[in-house]
């Protein structure tokens, strides 16, 4: 992998993100920086801290698992940056790549800015005009 350049500088860039993102958890950061990749690594949806701890890892007990998470803290201005800092992805035609949630379970009391409005439109016929509701 780290011999092919593009692979070698998205690696490059992912391990410096990983650095910054270990200085910015302040109190029981190796706890909570093994949370974080247990969370990442793990197949499938998480429906359980202890579904944490068994990660392999998560290389710590279950009880630094729930130290980390009630004495852990993040500082949230750092983590910010260090996000903010990141370049944005492209593909390799040099396109933005965003991802977008596309799916079509109805939200109506989610919260959104408040410019935009919820507007549910019927996918039968053409006389029904749309409900719009502001925000």
């Amino acid at each position: 992998m780290l011999q092919q350049p593009e692979k070698r500088e998205a690696f490059a860039t992912l391990s410096r993100f990983r650095a910054e993102f270990y200085e910015c958890l302040n109190g029981r950061g190796d706890a909570l920086f093994e949370l974080v990749d247990a969370l990442l690594c793990t197949d499938g949806p998480v429906k359980t801290l202890v579904d944490l701890a068994l990660a392999p890892e998560h290389r710590r007990g279950h009880g630094a698992l729930y130290g980390g998470l009630n004495r852990g803290r993040v500082d949230v201005a750092r983590l910010r940056r260090a996000i903010a800092g990141l370049s944005l992805p492209k593909a390799a035609d040099g396109r933005l790549v965003l991802a977008v949630d596309v799916s079509p379970w109805l939200r109506p009391d989610a919260a959104t800015c408040p410019e935009r409005s919820f507007c549910h439109t019927y996918g039968r016929g053409d006389e029904v005009p749309p409900r719009c509701e502001e925000r």
